[in-house]
């Protein structure tokens, strides 16, 4: 959940406002429109890409059931491959913000990542039903379509939403320290159900703030960086859904 303050480097200051140009996605739009809209298409293939592989690994986790049989079987070796998933996206994150601009060193990073945080999502839709893991599922893609749409729609229209990024960067320390109270004392349902609101509230918001800057500030060499943080803000959204409907379900 903290990934925001490293993957924000390297863009530039508030867009004015204003009625859009025809073929601009922003108004008072300097560089080429065609050139940006190619930056855009290429950041959301490589987010397609993830989150195919994404579900093609949880849904394993889920119908090959050999695998949580073996991951919850409480063995070492099956403790050491759980740790192994839960901190192996953690360190990857910095060497992949070291050679964020590097190809194809970057490519390869984020292939390793990806892998790994669908390991993290497939163990946890292993412990929820396939019904809650559905909803979870197509709940996450209305919401991340209704809310991209809406941000395109705002941009063209003058809005700008680069104001989001304290209060986001605030909202997230929040969260962190629930989950940590609730680690120690934890709240059951209730708190799981809460915790679940919160993070989706607040990776909606990501998302739109995100998506902002792909249109309007990451430069075309950030397409990983855009791509990682788009990701990031969708697995955090269905992760958080998840948490609602696993505590309504439990």
């Amino acid at each position: 959940m903290g990934k925001h303050n490293q993957w924000n480097g390297g863009k530039e200051g508030d867009i004015e406002t204003g009625p859009a140009p025809a073929g601009a996605l922003y108004p008072n739009m300097a560089e080429s429109p065609s050139f940006r809209w190619a930056f855009v298409r290429k950041v959301y293939t490589i987010i397609l890409m993830q989150l195919l592989l994404t579900v093609a690994i949880a849904s394993a986790f889920i119908f090959v059931r050999p695998i949580p049989a073996f991951l919850f079987a409480g063995t070492p070796a099956s403790w050491a491959v759980l740790i192994l998933i839960i901190i192996a996206p953690l360190i990857l994150l910095f060497p992949m913000a070291y050679f964020q601009e590097r190809h194809p060193i970057n490519i390869v990073l984020l292939g390793l990542f990806t892998v790994f945080m669908a390991c993290s999502i497939g163990v946890a839709c292993a412990t929820r039903s396939g019904r809650v893991v559905l909803e979870a599922a197509v709940l996450t893609i209305a919401v991340v379509v209704a809310i991209t749409l809406y941000t395109f729609w705002a941009a063209k229209r003058g809005y700008d939403f680069n104001f989001l990024g304290p209060f986001l960067t605030a909202a997230i320390l929040i969260l962190l320290i629930y989950w940590v109270i609730q680690f120690f004392f934890p709240f059951g349902k209730i708190g799981q159900t809460i915790y679940g609101c919160l993070g989706a509230i607040i990776f909606s918001g990501f998302i739109i703030y995100e998506t902002d800057n792909l249109i309007k500030r990451f430069t075309y060499d950030q397409y990983v960086t855009a791509a990682i943080s788009l990701y990031l803000d969708i697995i955090n959204l269905f992760t958080s859904i998840l948490s609602i409907f696993g505590g309504i379900d439990s």
